[in-house]
């Protein structure tokens, strides 16, 4: 069984590559793809960089070139419910696009308006949070190509599809799995309210990257103990 492991920006892959045992690295369309042994398991860890187009293109390379059989993107997202705040996480129990004409979508494979997560996957991406006592839910994960920092467009994007939180990868990630027939989950760390104060939030840092990258990296190490 081979794990691939996904990150848009390269603090959120970097703490996992550095416990990779065995490890090779191959650059390949612009992406560094390091592969070895985490917990006695193969993964092929990865940054795909931001948004939907560089997403969609390094999952397919994980399946066409690297063979994987299930899939885990983590990394953060900004929050659009009270259930949950910053640093606690949302497992994607069902992603979509927030900026798609979800129908057209549909009438290619998976020919699905909406990505469903890997329940098994799901399921020990809550477990491993409860593990590390972080906070979770299962949740709905809207993706679309646009930073979300404004009150007017969040408002907008909850009367549309009320989801969970906002994001710029997790629907191309779980569409292209779909497309291949691999299992994966979107596990994301809330760093904002998707509003103004984002700004603050991740420019002034008052959200810490590197502690919730610390801490996702023990999420998906203990994860991959378990599958």
């Amino acid at each position: 069984m081979i794990i691939g492991i996904m990150g848009a920006m390269p603090e959120e892959v970097d703490q996992l590559c550095a416990r990779l045992q065995d490890v090779t690295c191959e650059h390949y369309a612009g992406v560094d793809y390091h592969c070895g042994t985490l917990q006695g398991r193969q993964v092929v860890v990865c940054c795909a960089g931001m948004g939907k187009a560089n997403a969609a293109s390094t999952v397919q390379v994980l399946c066409t070139r690297y063979g994987i059989d299930h899939l885990i993107f983590s990394g953060i997202a900004g929050n659009m419910t009270s259930k949950i705040g910053i640093g606690d996480v949302c497992v994607g129990e069902t992603v979509f696009y927030h900026d798609a004409q979800l129908d057209m979508l549909a009438q290619s494979a998976p020919f699905l308006k909406e990505y469903r997560g890997d329940p098994a996957l799901v399921q020990a991406a809550l477990d491993a949070c409860q593990a590390c006592g972080v906070k979770a839910i299962a949740g709905r994960i809207a993706t679309g190509d646009t930073f979300v920092g404004d009150a007017a467009t969040k408002k907008a994007i909850e009367e549309k599809c009320h989801p969970d939180c906002v994001e710029m990868e997790g629907a191309a990630v779980s569409q292209v799995a779909g497309r291949n027939g691999v299992p994966c989950v979107v596990l994301r760390a809330m760093s904002d309210n998707a509003d103004e104060s984002g700004y603050e939030v991740l420019v002034v840092k008052q959200f810490s990257i590197a502690d919730y990258v610390k801490t996702a990296t023990e999420i998906v190490t203990t994860m991959i103990e378990h599958l």
